[in-house]
């Protein structure tokens, strides 16, 4: 078993920075791949971002390249999500996932067993 606690959200302008954090306890977290997944409103959730067990290699959806980092901290037990330049198409739920049958990212939503609750990201314009 894996729990996830998500903290960071929040509004911001168009043009700014959030970071978020994801807190994970349970099964050895420096052995899987975590993932950053959003759901806008009226839209399917959708792939952000995603880290291999080392934070060696990450992998990000075309929409965020360029001003989202994915990053891991296993000492910490957390994942996090630096998002720049933020616009007002980022709004949405943001959902930190646990891959953990996989120790390199994964992109699709059924690779991930474990499902924070969600944090709100509101971009206003």
């Amino acid at each position: 078993q894996v729990q996830l606690v998500e903290s960071g959200g929040g509004l911001v302008q168009a043009g700014g920075s959030l970071r978020l954090s994801c807190a994970a306890s349970g099964r050895i977290f420096s052995s899987y791949a975590m993932g950053w997944f959003r759901q806008a409103p009226g839209k399917e959730r959708e792939f952000v971002a995603a880290i291999s067990w080392n934070g060696g290699s990450t992998y990000y959806a075309d929409s965020v390249k360029g001003r989202f980092t994915i990053s891991r901290d296993n000492a910490k037990n957390t994942v996090y999500l630096q998002m720049d330049s933020l616009k007002p198409e980022d709004t949405a739920v943001y959902y930190c996932a646990a891959g953990t049958r996989y120790s390199y990212y994964r992109r699709a939503e059924y690779d991930y067993d474990y499902w924070g609750q969600g944090t709100q990201v509101t971009v206003s314009s």
